[in-house]
């Protein structure tokens, strides 16, 4: 046994024998690289050469390693799987991913922190983005969206102001409840979604036990033109599982990247993660009949006026290869759109169908819809054309359509945009059923007694922390607006002169 082990070692430092072939470490262009532990040099101790293209090319390739971050949902982790229809669903749109039982679709899925930086602790208060890629046999679908139902605001103007507040202020780089809720105390639609953020629900335990939601109203247009308006949920087929704020703190002490370690170690042991995908549906001719506008984000759609119906199921079953290129470089945006899936007219998501694709666009470069987690897996026929790290590979002169000399891609009138007659005035003002507290009290009413302590712990909190108390009194106010007994809590909690909460409701 001694012999033969030695003979195996005077093979291999003979250079015989090596146990994997290797292969030559390369530039990015593909050449040899001699030496890769020491820069060229003018003399053992003179000046490095300029010409040593190697280690030029690796220092200027490190130097631009990273990306701009993503301003919101910079914090995330992604994975691949697919997406099978429950039936057939072409009554109601044309978008084939639903257009037959067992059709199976692959999809790309990535969840992140809304408001936090890359690196922030994944235990902090904030909703959970929650995007899928599907990638159709009719081009790509994105269906973009949080885990909580309803969102702050309703208009589109108010986002980047309502993201500044988020984040971190311009002078102590810190975040500050004082600028959130200073902006806050000025949106009574966002009741709604803090009575959701607010809860345990804000706090997710995990990725795999969280739902999803659209959010927004969308429309499906079917093959003869027919205009459905629908809201989508993800139900985690794990079940939904929180933190309390304490197990949060825990939590972060131990792992600050929790979410991330378990969503892969599931997935790597086979528990693959599931979620189904239900619609709630309203005709367009009963967009009117209800106390809310359907079309606002800040509301849900009761199930009593527009029942759910499951139409698919996605498993999640792949964890990515490389983290950069699929979970940072997947752009996700409300405009990636099918034929039969178009935006409802949400003022909200009508700004998203613009500044997502744009954003995309600054960060990613304009061809970001080439990188492979992001490439169709369709054919791509169009005459865009050129930019940063193109790769079309065309070939023809002919760059343009229509063309009288050469046969080009055609148009083809089944996938045209739905039609809507409009005899409307321009205007700039907020609709006409605001209805901003019903809801959040609707729902502050249906929680458990544990469930309304958390709530009213966790608001108080970070109110508790706002010097200015008209900015605290007026958002209390809110809350009062939507439950008594909730606001009262939170006047007890915070030590707030009710009169002067009061004062504020009766001046509505």
């Amino acid at each position: 046994m001694l012999r033969k082990t030695l003979l195996l070692l005077a093979i291999v430092a003979s250079g015989q024998f090596a146990f994997a072939q290797q292969k030559p470490l390369t530039t990015n262009t593909g050449a040899p690289v001699g030496n890769n532990q020491s820069s060229k040099t003018a003399g053992e101790n003179g000046p490095v050469l300029l010409e040593d293209v190697h280690l030029i090319e690796k220092l200027a390739t490190f130097d631009r390693e990273r990306i701009p971050e993503r301003v919101v949902h910079a914090r995330g982790v992604g994975a691949h799987g697919e997406f099978e229809s429950y039936g057939d669903f072409s009554k109601y749109t044309k978008a084939s991913l639903f257009s037959s039982i067992g059709k199976k679709t692959p999809v790309f899925t990535r969840i992140s922190t809304v408001v936090h930086e890359q690196g922030s602790p994944e235990t902090l208060r904030d909703p959970r983005g929650f995007a899928v890629k599907f990638y159709t046999d009719q081009g790509n679908y994105d269906l973009v969206g949080n885990n909580l139902p309803v969102f702050f605001i309703r208009d589109a103007i108010k986002f980047p102001d309502m993201v500044h507040a988020f984040k971190p202020s311009p002078i102590y780089n810190k975040q500050d409840a004082n600028r959130v809720f200073d902006f806050f105390a000025n949106v009574p639609e966002a009741t709604n979604m803090f009575t959701y953020l607010y809860q345990d629900l804000g706090t997710p335990a995990n990725l795999r036990q969280i739902d999803g939601f659209g959010v927004h109203a969308f429309k499906w247009i079917n093959a003869k033109g027919e205009v459905t308006y629908v809201k989508y949920k993800w139900t985690s087929q794990q079940g939904v599982k929180s933190f309390s704020a304490e197990e949060a703190a825990q939590m972060q002490a131990k792992d600050h990247s929790h979410a991330t370690a378990d969503l892969y170690e599931n997935i790597n042991k086979g528990n693959f993660p599931s979620w189904e995908l239900s619609v709630q549906m309203i005709k367009p001719e009963d967009l009117d009949k209800f106390d809310f506008n359907p079309l606002d984000p800040t509301k849900i759609w009761p199930e009593e006026i527009a029942p759910s119906m499951a139409i698919g199921k996605m498993t999640l079953n792949r964890v990515p290869d490389n983290f950069f290129e699929t979970v940072e470089q997947a752009a996700f945006a409300p405009a990636t759109l099918v034929p039969g899936i178009e935006p409802s007219e949400d003022k909200l998501l009508q700004g998203r169908v613009f500044s997502y694709m744009d954003t995309q666009r600054y960060r990613l470069g304009g061809n970001f819809q080439r990188i492979p987690v992001n490439a169709p897996l369709v054919d791509v026929n169009n005459f865009n054309q050129n930019g940063v790290a193109s790769s079309r590979g065309t070939k023809s002169d002919v760059n343009y359509q229509p063309s009288a000399t050469q046969p080009t891609f055609v148009d083809d009138n089944q996938y045209n945009y739905s039609t809507r007659k409009i005899d409307e005035e321009t205007m700039q003002r907020v609709i006409s059923k605001q209805n901003n507290f019903k809801q959040a009290g609707d729902l502050y009413r249906s929680l458990s007694k544990v469930e309304k302590e958390h709530l009213i712990s966790n608001l108080v909190g970070d109110l508790g922390q706002v010097k200015n108390k008209e900015v605290v009194n007026k958002m209390v106010s809110y809350f009062y607006q939507a439950d008594a007994d909730y606001g009262n809590r939170l006047i007890k909690a915070l030590k707030l002169n009710r009169n002067e909460v009061v004062a504020l409701v009766a001046a509505k």
